[in-house]
């Protein structure tokens, strides 16, 4: 009787397991919420950068085992110190410069986020990559005029319906995971096809 009792309490603390995480993390989320954003974001970058390696090497049917292990860093250090925060500060200043009161608030969120901040975050992710890459500014003119307007499409065309979702009615504190990187579980998304074009 004493191992069933003590499976049965293994079993029930598991299931804590998952609570007590999200617990955490809201407490993060509200003490160092710019931190813990940017920890997210890091992490679900590189991820997502690894887990688009993978499904490449797949779909090329490569069998060797060998990873570009330089990706998912540079995923994870534009994650961090860019994503992450900058996601942070454009949802409060959001906030602030269209509050939910006004009129069409919604929709006009919706514009400024669809084309003000993504063509401009978009931008900033072609510019630091080639700068983490070691590449030359004819690289990223290259790159630009060859990837920024496919990559904004599909980024308005994957995100639009999210993000309209996220700036109508996710709250503020969740808003920048929503809007970039979690509750999608995305960097997940959105890296694979980002990195799939480069």
């Amino acid at each position: 009787m004493a191992p069933a009792a003590s499976r049965l309490r293994a079993q029930a603390g598991f299931g804590a397991l998952p609570r007590r995480a999200l617990a955490r993390y809201l407490l993060l989320l509200r003490l160092y919420p710019v931190l813990t954003k940017a920890a997210t974001s890091g992490i679900l970058s590189a991820l997502g950068n690894f887990l688009a390696q993978m499904i490449e090497k797949k779909r090329k049917k490569e069998n060797s085992r060998s990873l570009d292990v330089s990706g998912p860093l540079r995923y994870a250090v534009y994650g961090f110190f860019f994503t992450g925060p900058l996601s942070h500060f454009f949802y409060l200043f959001m906030e602030h410069w269209i509050p939910p009161e006004v009129p069409l608030a919604g929709l006009k969120r919706l514009l400024l986020d669809r084309l003000v901040f993504a063509p401009a975050f978009l931008t900033l992710f072609f510019l630091i990559m080639n700068f983490l890459e070691g590449k030359d500014a004819s690289a990223f003119t290259t790159r630009m005029r060859g990837g920024f307007w496919p990559a904004l499409n599909m980024n308005w065309r994957v995100w639009t319906p999210v993000q309209f979702i996220n700036v109508n009615y996710v709250p503020l504190q969740f808003s920048s995971r929503l809007g970039f990187t979690c509750v999608r579980t995305p960097q997940m998304p959105w890296a694979l096809p980002m990195t799939l074009k480069r």
